[in-house]
Order: C-alpha cells, then sequence, then structure tokens
C-alpha cells in the first residue's frame, strides 16, 4: 500500500512523489518516481538515485536537470529519502547535519538506538525495489544506480556488495574512504560500533581492495569541491584502483563545486551512460 503525494507531468512522462509504510526501517518513508512516456508500451528500466547529507528525496528531483534525457530514453528514476524519519526516529543528540536524520549512510545499523529504524541498507537493496515492483511499471530486474557524496558512497558500496543486481553504478563527489574521514567516522562508530571490520563492509576502497567483482562505473569529481581533501578522499580511492586494476571511469573537473549546479551539468552523462549498459541487459 502506498500514499500518491503528488503526481506532475514533465517531459511527457510523469513526475509521483509517494510514501508507504517501511517494515524494516519500522516508519513511512517517502520517495519519489519519474515514469518516462514509454511505460505506455512496456516496463522501463530503473535509475536509482541517492541524495547526499542533509537531503531527502526531492533535491534531486527538483535540482538536477535529469527528465529530459531520462524521458528521451525512456528510463525510470527513483529518489528515495536518505533516513528514515518520524517523532520517534532518533537523531544526533547535538542536531549536527552529519548524522541521524538525513544521514542514514546507506548502511544497516547494529547498534541501539539506532538498530530500530537505521536500516537502509537493505530499504534500497530489498525493500524498495519490492514496493516499486508492486506499484508502478519499471523493471527491477535491470537495475543502475547513481549517487551525490554520502549517496555516491551509498551507491558504490551497494553495487559494489550487489553485482548481480546493476548493470552499473556511478557516482557524483562520492565519500570514497568512509572509514579515515570524519563523517565515516562518525556515522560507522555510531550505527555500527567500534569494530573496524564492520566498517569495512560499507567503504568502497575497503571493498575493491578486498576484491569486490568490476562494474561499469563513472566517477565525476569537481576540483573546487571543498570537501574533496578531507572528507571524500578521492586519492585513496584511485590508488586502490590503480593497485587491484578496478577500471573505473573518474573524471575531475576544474572550477566545479560539491552542488546541484555541478551535477546539473553531468547530469545527461550519467543517465546516457546507464542507459548504454541497461539496454544491453
Amino acid at each position: 500500500m502506498i500514499n500518491i503525494l503528488s503526481r506532475t507531468k514533465v517531459f511527457g512522462g510523469e513526475h509521483i512523489r509517494f510514501s508507504h509504510e517501511s517494515q524494516v526501517n519500522n516508519c513511512t518513508m517517502t520517495a519519489a518516481v519519474f515514469l518516462p512516456p514509454q511505460i505506455r508500451e512496456s516496463q522501463a528500466p530503473l535509475l536509482i538515485w541517492l541524495s547526499g547529507l542533509t537531503c531527502n528525496d526531492e533535491n534531486f528531483m527538483t535540482k538536477a536537470g535529469a527528465f529530459r534525457a531520462a524521458a528521451e530514453l525512456g528510463l525510470a528514476i527513483v529518489a528515495p529519502d536518505t533516513s528514515p524519519r518520524g517523532e520517534h526516529v532518533p537523531d544526533d543528540p547535538e542536531g549536527a547535519y552529519d548524522f541521524g536524520l538525513g544521514a542514514g549512510f546507506y548502511l544497516n545499523a547494529t547498534q541501539a538506538p539506532w538498530d530500530e529504524n537505521y536500516q537502509m541498507y537493505d530499504y534500497i537493496v530489498s525493500e524498495l525495489p519490492d514496493v516499486l515492483d508492486e506499484h508502478f511499471p519499471v523493471d527491477t530486474d535491470n537495475m543502475s544506480i547513481s549517487g551525490h557524496s554520502m549517496g555516491g558512497h551509498g551507491a558504490l558500496t551497494i553495487a559494489l556488495k550487489n553485482p548481480s543486481r546493476f548493470q552499473s553504478v556511478s557516482a557524483f563527489a562520492p565519500i570514497c574512504a568512509p572509514m579515515d574521514c570524519a563523517w565515516g567516522e562518525k556515522a560507522f562508530s555510531n550505527y555500527l560500533g567500534d569494530n573496524e571490520e564492520d566498517w569495512a563492509k560499507y567503504d568502497t576502497c575497503a571493498l575493491i581492495e578486498a576484491g569486490a567483482p568490476e562494474l561499469p562505473t563513472l566517477i565525476d569529481q569537481g576540483l573546487a569541491d571543498s570537501f574533496l581533501e578531507e572528507q571524500l578522499l578521492l586519492d585513496e580511492l584511485e590508488a586502490v584502483c590503480e593497485d587491484t586494476g578496478y577500471n573505473a571511469i573518474i573524471r575531475k573537473h576544474p572550477g566545479y563545486d560539491h552542488s546541484y549546479f555541478f551535477i546539473s551539468t553531468f547530469i545527461e552523462d550519467h543517465i546516457r551512460f546507464h542507459w548504454d549498459h541497461l539496454r544491453q541487459a
């Protein structure tokens, strides 16, 4: 059962915002889906988009400018929220932006009180596709995944751990080595505890180093991004890819920052990158 919150026509397709009761997160979750005009004839392949810290389902859908290319190609897009929500859902005790509400980090929390609600990994990998499969004409057997910042971390780690579920993966300014940055250390220590072996299960660099299967991978990074050196650590991912022979396309763009101005500039490249792999499936 879903609750339709809004329906809006765009580029011949439709943007639908909806909510549903999540069994894994024990709360009401909100998401948005773009359905291209081609769904009148057949199911559409699906791109899952994961947003970053402080965001929800609306940021990508309103700012990225992805609908024109997606409508042309026949690609559906779903943008879920970035964390569980609700009065009963615990938040950062100090109200900080980088943990708790809006900062689920796309993992399954194991530590109280977070483990009651913060099961975003299971939500993205299993529950959300099941909801989409039941209520929308999208092909959840033919999916790719992408994201930004914390969502780029989520997209990369989820794809690396589930290579049979996704045809390709991409990211804008991802948190590449969360075990080594302040954002990741705070989230992992609270959600997962002190055992760094548990942290490594949600770290892109650690997963590739451990031999994760290679997927078609595209990463874009702005060189004027204020988070690049201390939080995103792209250099660590580049080193791991070189050491292991993991063939990722990594593009660097002088002058671009961490914002949706950057994402909107290159989103069509990502849409077409994923389409090339989805249409071959």
